[in-house]
């Protein structure tokens, strides 16, 4: 195979290779489009979110329900976290979210607890009700110095 047919043959490759990734790009905009006929968009205000992120989990008893769709700030400066809920299920108005650690170092995911109005959580909705993340470090030093102050005390009644 000469150079003039192998510059030909890369060339139509790369053609190809480019026509396939806008293929699957417009593929995954048609998909999110149907996600978004079968799910609610809600809002939740938190203080911290540290280490949840787009695309995190929203789950309701152990299931998973949604995820999140993005993260904002107000103009007081709390992380404002827009979630796409499975439409399927009535979430009542006093639901409530907060933010769980998937174990001890793993990955945050949003959590929801049913609350018990009758009146259910509707798009452009807002959850009033909300936990924020527990940071694993803070809880840590937290523990030290507890164990720290006892210490001390049983240091002091000793003497």
């Amino acid at each position: 195979m000469n150079a003039e047919h192998k510059e030909i043959w890369i060339g139509a490759v790369t053609i190809t290779l480019l026509v396939g990734i806008l293929g699957v790009m417009n593929q995954r905009q048609l998909i999110g489009a149907d996600v978004a006929a079968t799910q609610k968009r809600v809002l939740a205000k938190f203080n911290k979110v540290d280490g949840l992120s787009e695309g995190s989990a929203v789950r309701m008893g152990g299931v998973r329900i949604g995820s999140v769709a993005k993260m904002d700030l107000d103009e007081k400066y709390r992380a404002v976290v827009t979630l796409d809920i499975d439409k399927g299920y009535p979430y009542p108005k006093d639901t409530s979210a907060s933010i769980h650690t998937d174990g001890l170092f793993g990955g945050k995911f949003v959590v929801l607890e049913p609350g018990a109005e009758e009146a259910v959580i509707q798009t452009g909705d807002e959850i009033f009700l909300t936990q924020d993340a527990v940071i694993v470090s803070e809880l840590l030093e937290l523990i030290i110095s507890e164990g720290k102050a006892a210490m001390a005390k049983r240091l002091s009644d000793k003497e």
